[in-house]
């Protein structure tokens, strides 16, 4: 879902009313080219940023995996607990849940006065964890599923891991690349070049 994104998942992150571009002042973030759309002001982004944050990503990566893995045994698990290994799914958990915060801070502190609305983003975030991958969103998402596979020791959300690795890589970014390239041009050209899609050191 793309207004989730506050800036998360396309190498603009990522859901995406937000985005990332190089510790910029808002009022120099390279904005979209597309003007034919919704436009809500920037308190109403905001707050549908941490809407989204707080309900629509904890049920899809938190819950979800958690019902999957109550369909099939738990391996490791021993009397209903968790064994030692199990809990080191923890550890890719806690990092995506932070950043999920970064990228949430880092989107609300670009966010202009205005934004529109659409499956593209209306302006680019280069800055905080989008220095790093083009998609931190993707990435975070992408941990949580990976550490509740190892926490609940579930092939269920494993193969639920790998199912969306697949989408994301195969069809959903594809889609927005091509979308950022044609909304961006040039400045989304460079970025691209310059930061990789997962994860990896920025070409400067």
């Amino acid at each position: 879902m793309e207004i989730p994104d506050y800036g998360r998942r396309h190498g603009q992150s990522g859901a995406s009313i937000l985005r990332p571009a190089s510790l910029m002042s808002p009022s120099k973030i390279p904005e979209s080219k597309s003007r034919n759309r919704f436009v809500i002001p920037r308190w109403m982004a905001v707050i549908l940023a941490i809407f989204i944050s707080l309900t629509m990503i904890p049920l899809a990566h938190g819950v979800v995996p958690w019902a999957i893995s109550t369909l099939l045994p738990r391996y490791g698990w021993v009397q209903g607990s968790p064994g030692f290994w199990n809990r080191i799914g923890l550890i890719p958990v806690t990092i995506a849940a932070a950043l999920l915060i970064w990228i949430l801070v880092t989107s609300i502190a670009q966010t202009p006065d205005t934004v529109r609305l659409g499956l593209t983003p209306s302006f680019l975030i280069m800055c905080g964890p989008y220095r790093f991958t083009r998609n931190p969103m993707y990435v975070a998402e992408l941990g949580l599923w990976l550490g509740w596979a190892l926490f609940f020791g579930s092939p269920g959300v494993f193969i639920g891991f790998v199912v969306l690795l697949s989408v994301v890589s195969l069809v959903i970014l594809p889609r927005e690349e091509r979308g950022l390239e044609a909304a961006f041009g040039q400045a989304y050209l460079q970025y691209k070049d310059r930061v990789p899609r997962w994860l990896g050191k920025a070409n400067h």
